[in-house]
């Protein structure tokens, strides 16, 4: 949703009429008929009786929707079907085996065939987003990556502590930063945690089983004037979730000129993180992610450099850039 308003502000900054259309709730279980509720949605007129020229739609399964001029940029397809399927899989019964094998045939299908036939242009968010068009369908796209979202972003200092914003999941591996927290060496080195999920009360139990209580922080707020104070605070950012689409984490990092800590398997960010000139790229162990928090904290210079890297990485993510890509000929 945030690039999809994102997008609209940029078209009606360059001057375009733009709005945000939501197409029909897609509730686990009830997929297809999402599908067939987007593909019979008329988007050829808007309320006014003036002709639609262009559609961007940006998931599943909005790009089942049918119009001449249609652009996606693809975040992601419904991920549970593709590459978090041994996840799903090994939770079922046999029942439900039978049962959402079907469903990912039937829906693997149904995008192939959309992204490869309903589209007019097909951009993906990242370079891991294309990957898995190509191994799960053979679908040709180009990378297309979204700028940070249009905020007010801005540094004023590189405070002793390491932030890290995003919803509580266990695929956000938020457990790897409080494990590496209890193996640094540096004890003035906090960190601070923004956002809400399922994985608050065990992300709670294991800073308190970790003994971390005093250099760990969870906070509730979620609005954009506290995430902003902290990103501009703060001495670096952590965002390490496993496979990530895209992320605007890593985005709105650079652009406050924060260096970000990531992993190696974590997709997205990943790709725009340069081990050691723009953050730190480990791999996905507290270890190897302590080492590195322990270098930033000990040198605040480090992380100045890192994040001027960053901010120049940021501005060349350009919304009008994306606009003139994005609008067809």
């Amino acid at each position: 949703m945030i690039i999809a308003r994102a997008t609209v502000r940029a078209l009606r900054e360059a001057g375009h009429k733009a709005d945000l259309i939501l197409t029909p709730q897609n509730r686990f279980g009830r997929q297809l008929r999402a599908y067939a509720a987007t593909r019979f949605t008329d988007v050829g007129m808007d309320g006014l009786c003036r002709t639609i020229d262009q559609v961007v739609s940006f998931r599943f399964p909005s790009y089942a929707v049918r119009h001449p001029r249609h652009v996606c940029w693809l975040n992601h397809r419904m991920r549970e079907y593709y590459d978090l399927w041994d996840l799903l899989y090994a939770r079922l019964g046999w029942k439900g085996k039978i049962k959402e094998r079907i469903r990912r045939g039937l829906i693997r299908a149904l995008d192939t065939y959309l992204l490869k036939r309903n589209v007019t242009k097909l951009y993906a968010q990242s370079k891991t987003v294309q990957a898995r068009l190509a191994r799960w369908g053979r679908i040709p796209s180009e990378v297309l990556y979204p700028p940070p979202p249009q905020r007010p972003y801005r540094t004023e200092s590189y405070g002793s502590f390491i932030f890290t914003v995003s919803r509580l999941h266990t695929l956000k591996r938020i457990d790897l930063l409080v494990d590496a927290m209890a193996l640094t060496h540096s004890r003035s080195l906090k960190a601070v945690i923004m956002g809400r999920g399922p994985e608050r009360a065990s992300l709670t139990a294991l800073i308190k089983d970790r003994g971390l209580e005093g250099r760990i922080v969870l906070i509730d707020e979620t609005d954009d004037a506290t995430m902003l104070d902290r990103y501009a605070r703060c001495r670096a950012v952590f965002f390490a979730p496993f496979q990530e689409d895209y992320g605007f984490v890593t985005a709105e990092a650079f652009a406050s000129r924060k260096p970000v800590l990531t992993t190696a398997d974590s997709g997205g960010p990943a790709e725009l993180v340069e081990d050691g000139r723009t953050g730190f790229v480990t791999p996905p162990r507290p270890e190897a992610l302590a080492d590195k928090l322990d270098l930033l904290a000990e040198d605040k210079n480090l992380a100045e450099r890192l994040g001027a890297n960053a901010y120049d990485v940021a501005a060349g993510l350009s919304w009008d850039g994306v606009v003139a890509r994005l609008l067809l000929e």
